[in-house]
């Protein structure tokens, strides 16, 4: 019929939380969420985001950082969906700013150049215009700078 909810202590909720952010990397934001839904009180969550910082389990820097690593080497994501995913999780610009330094910028045109060759021979469309929409669109929802695309577009489909 109805939901029990379970309660913490605030020792339990520390320990909790300390795991969690041990686990992998996370953002400020996604922690108050997390303390959120275990229904902890607005002074408890101060108190444990507070904890979880002072003993460098969480560090929004290191986060950005990491996150934009991975997304660019595992999911290869452009700069721009980086920044849009960043600002999304309540990011500062100084934080996006050190973590878009991670990634190089030879590695980054190597990783343009691979996914849109990639991309092309996947693209079975005849027309010259389709196909060249159809890439200028997948790289563009990666999160690609327009005028590396549009370039990169030019370059493989004359």
């Amino acid at each position: 019929m109805y939901k029990k909810t379970e309660t913490y202590t605030l020792k339990e909720a520390t320990r909790k939380l300390e795991g969690y952010c041990a686990y992998q990397e996370r953002c400020h934001k996604e922690v108050v969420q997390k303390l959120r839904d275990m229904n902890m009180i607005p002074q408890a969550i101060d108190e444990i985001v507070t904890h979880l910082i002072q003993e460098n389990y969480l560090n929004e820097e290191r986060f950005a950082q990491s996150f934009a690593r991975g997304k660019f080497n595992i999911k290869k994501w452009g700069r721009n969906r980086i920044i849009n995913e960043l600002k999304f999780r309540g990011i500062s610009k100084y934080n996006i700013k050190t973590a878009l330094k991670e990634i190089e910028d030879e590695s980054y045109l190597s990783t343009l150049d691979a996914l849109s060759l990639k991309r092309l021979d996947a693209i079975k469309e005849t027309n010259v215009q389709k196909r060249r929409k159809k890439l200028a669109d997948y790289l563009l929802y990666r999160g690609w700078e327009s005028h590396l695309v549009y370039g990169k577009v030019k370059e493989l489909i004359p």
